[in-house]
């Protein structure tokens, strides 16, 4: 026996071969749970222009997918408030909202495609150097193109280099983006197997921010090892119905 069975059996499907009585909440009737976050009613957030209003630099795909690396250095130059909003909406922009998916519920077709249309996924950002926005903590909302503030840590150059365990890059970027995974909302739907889906599609969300990014010359780095307890503590997460999952540090192409 390997020493890696246990997580070579979580990379195989498990679809098919559910015990009779493991029933999803969504199989028991359970109400599926929002597609986005609640925040206060208040709130002031920040809008976005268009995403048509911004000319690419690269506008062919082919370009994109040739150029494609993954880069740690950035240019001291800020980025504008419309190139992270065609990022964000890149990497997991709401395209439509679907009022009665499959009798379940609503569900939501975005830029990325996602297992049972669940996108457990919220996107988070450190911004340190982007035009007319404060530095600080940010989340994205996906449903009306949108940001709310969350909070302007101290020190925030030095508790990103730690919890990405001392990658330096992470620190200086204009901006890092944070996926945030909130669990139930794949679990409602594919009870155990909503794990590996879930990561599969992070995954693509990535690869649309790498994508994005060569199209206006940028550039990110995807991280994967950082200390969870300190990326979870950074956002203000409680580590277990949310917790980061992958981020990117982002920044303009060095020449």
């Amino acid at each position: 026996m390997s020493q890696f069975d246990e997580y070579r059996t979580f990379m195989k499907s498990q679809f098919g071969k559910w015990e009779e009585d493991i029933r999803s909440d969504q199989e028991s009737g359970v109400p599926q749970p929002p597609m986005e976050e609640p925040y206060p009613e208040d709130a002031k957030t920040i809008g976005f222009p268009s995403v048509e209003s911004l000319d690419l630099r690269k506008p062919d795909i082919r370009k994109c997918l040739k150029d494609r690396r993954s880069r740690r250095a950035y240019a001291d130059i800020p980025l504008s408030k419309d190139e992270l909003g065609y990022l964000l909406w890149s990497s997991i922009g709401v395209e439509r909202v679907i009022p009665a998916y499959r009798r379940t519920g609503y569900a939501t077709l975005r830029t990325v495609p996602s297992a049972g249309a669940r996108h457990a996924f919220e996107t988070y950002l450190a911004i340190n150097n982007v035009d007319s926005l404060d530095p600080g903590v940010y989340r994205y909302l996906a449903m009306n193109h949108t940001l709310l503030h969350v909070a302007k840590p101290k020190k925030m150059k030095e508790k990103l280099i730690e919890l990405a365990l001392g990658q330096g890059f992470a620190g200086v970027a204009p901006a890092v983006f944070f996926w945030v995974c909130i669990p139930y909302r794949g679990e409602w739907r594919y009870h155990h197997e909503a794990h590996k889906v879930m990561l599969l599609d992070v995954g693509h969300i990535c690869q649309n921010l790498y994508l994005a990014a060569e199209s206006i010359e940028c550039g990110t780095c995807a991280i994967a090892a950082y200390d969870q307890d300190k990326a979870d503590a950074f956002l203000g997460l409680d580590g277990e119905d949310a917790f980061v999952v992958y981020f990117a540090p982002l920044g303009k192409m060095t020449k």
